[in-house]
């Protein structure tokens, strides 16, 4: 489940849970706040003026192009950008948190992936073609001349465009300014500012003059005079420090570069207390956040991550920028000790947090994700979800990243599976699920328990299909991976690891200390949705033999239980119940209807 619930976890991540109490015949509404990911309802968005009024700009003589390229990222590549930067969304009126858009001066285009095929169906309004696979190129006139924000998209990326396009005798155009942003004019939301707090090194684990250092000497190795640090999580990490400038990430704008001697962030001043200041000490400079394209032209040979944009490489100059994967990423990405101890202390407060939720809700079924959050605040260290709250019954919880309009929301049914994301995920049945609905449910838990019980050898990639053979059996399967790497109170989805198909999960081998989430789904297309999910961290497996250079495995850090009634019993859910009632119960002595549901919830079996 997921939950930015802690310095020290510092975040749960989500839980599936299937509830079966055929005792209740009451029904309740849900709402929930408004962000990108777990979108808000699917109402549908009347985009007519707006493509209007961009297909006007885009013939202007200082534009002259044929179509407009619009990603989901903002020029720090953030899957979840502010709500200033949401100009896909805005432009097309589908707003889950992946997919492009190109408009053309006749049609409109929509590429997402299999977790928002439903969502954009139903979001997209009929000027919009719903484009489920393919590259946007593909499906352009021959000689087409394509614009782009060049500060938008990565100079691979525009790279690999061009060569796909030349064929076609098209290309790509950088315009001056966004057509987007003219046509959003003065209704697109000002750029957030909020100011940046320090995280205490007893959170941390490690100082940022140490993760500086150990980026100086990964500088060293590849003969480069500079590493620029455009990420915002990777940004974060590095400095220690953290913000609020985007809903659920806690995170800031800023960019970095780091010399052998110097260390300079790139943010608005009104972000940087006092207290800031003296916590960076001399150690760090501080310039203004519009002198950093401007500085890069300084440099010589310096290292970029491969997703830096057109614009950064330009600046530095193609024949000194050295794209590699982010080191910054990768040395975030394997945990420290104290950092894996916040995960596991922060799983268990939000457990009982679960704990009470469900008592609750069992006891009463009203105003159900607005009171799951209430009790997570109620945690020590809690400082917000990572997310907005995925809450749907039935059909909808079909729809994978689906959220309730507050003002037109679904009730919760006897009848109907309740799927609820929330920084905790929660599946819930209120009545008597059918035959489909528990095979599927146990289908969906052999796989959770192939990955959560996997023992596999140093350098493997490719734990996929573990989680999909049970489903696979039966001839189903989901469209989403089935792990992401999870931010230490960072970013909900954190590269470059994870489990799944995508190129960039199988060039990455999963190494001893990463965290990633453990989520096998299983979605009925308007009918219910499914899905089991926890956080692991990688670890060093002790094995009887060592053949090779070792083995790893996967220790679960999410405490909640797992509904009986829908599963075949197995040694594994005993065993996981005990480890649960154990870690939890002690934080619900004050609470009995709490301390009671999680006891009998985790009964053996």
């Amino acid at each position: 489940m997921w939950s930015r619930c802690s310095f020290g976890a510092l975040r749960a991540h989500r839980y599936r849970y299937l509830l079966t109490t055929p005792a209740f015949a009451q029904t309740v509404r849900f709402s929930s706040g408004t962000t990108t990911m777990g979108v808000i309802g699917t109402r549908t968005v009347d985009t007519t003026e707006r493509l209007a009024k961009l297909r006007q700009l885009l013939k202007k003589p200082e534009n002259n192009v044929k179509a407009f390229f619009v990603p989901s990222e903002d020029q720090h590549f953030s899957e979840y950008p502010a709500h200033s930067d949401e100009r896909r969304a805005f432009i097309s009126g589908f707003n889950g948190s992946a997919g492009c858009a190109i408009i053309t001066l006749r049609d409109a285009f929509l590429f997402t992936d299999g977790r928002y095929f439903l969502q954009a169906s139903q979001q997209l309004d009929s000027n919009w073609k719903l484009m489920k696979q393919g590259l946007p190129g593909t499906h352009l006139e021959q000689g087409t001349r394509i614009g782009i924000d060049p500060t938008l998209i990565s100079a691979v990326d525009a790279e690999s465009l061009k060569k796909s396009l030349e064929p076609r005798g098209s290309e790509l155009v950088s315009l001056q300014q966004n057509p987007v942003d003219i046509v959003w004019g003065e209704d697109r939301p000002p750029c957030p500012h909020n100011s940046v707090f320090s995280l205490d090194v007893k959170y941390a684990g490690e100082t940022f003059q140490s993760k500086l250092q150990r980026l100086r000497e990964e500088m060293t190795k590849k003969h480069a005079v500079a590493s620029v640090v455009t990420l915002l999580d990777e940004v974060a990490w590095l400095f220690n420090l953290r913000g609020t400038d985007i809903d659920f990430n806690p995170v800031f704008f800023a960019y970095a570069v780091v010399t052998p001697t110097q260390a300079i962030l790139f943010m608005n001043d009104a972000q940087v207390q006092d207290s800031i200041k003296t916590f960076l000490g001399s150690d760090v400079e501080i310039r203004p956040y519009e002198s950093f394209i401007p500085s890069l032209k300084q440099l010589t040979t310096t290292l970029g991550a491969n997703k830096e944009k057109v614009t950064v490489v330009e600046a530095i100059g193609q024949e000194n920028a050295v794209l590699i994967p982010s080191p910054v990423a990768t040395m975030k990405a394997i945990k420290n000790e104290t950092e894996i101890e916040g995960f596991r202390k922060c799983h268990i407060r939000d457990g009982a947090a679960l704990t009470r939720y469900f008592a609750w809700l069992e006891e009463q079924l009203n105003s159900a994700a607005a009171k799951l959050e209430e009790f997570r605040s109620e945690l020590d260290l809690f400082r917000g979800l990572s997310f907005t709250t995925i809450s749907s019954t039935g059909p909808n919880a079909a729809v994978i990243h689906y959220s309730p309009d507050p003002n037109d929301c679904a009730i919760i049914r006897k009848d109907q599976i309740y799927l609820c994301d929330s920084g905790g995920g929660i599946l819930s049945h209120f009545g008597t699920p059918t035959d489909e609905e528990k095979r599927a449910f146990t289908r969906v838990l052999q796989g959770h328990i192939s990955i959560d019980t996997a023992i596999f050898p140093i350098g493997t990639s490719g734990a996929d299909s573990f989680a999909r053979r049970a489903l696979w059996q039966e001839g189903w399967d989901y469209r989403h991976g089935t792990g992401h790497g999870v931010g230490h109170f960072l970013n909900v989805h954190e590269g470059p690891h994870g489990i799944g198909t995508r190129i960039a999960y199988n060039s990455t081998s999963l190494k001893a200390g990463m965290t990633v989430s453990n989520e096998p789904g299983y979605y009925a297309d308007g009918r219910y949705g499914i899905r089991t999910e926890s956080v692991v961290i990688v670890r060093e497996a002790e094995t009887p033999n060592n053949f090779g250079n070792g083995y790893l495995c996967f220790e679960h850090v999410t405490m909640c239980p797992i509904q009986t009634k829908l599963i075949d019993f197995s040694e594994w859910l005993n065993s996981y119940h005990a480890e649960t009632l154990e870690k939890v119960g002690p934080l619900l002595r004050n609470d009995p209807l709490a301390l009671q549901w999680l006891e009998r919830e985790c009964s053996p079996v």
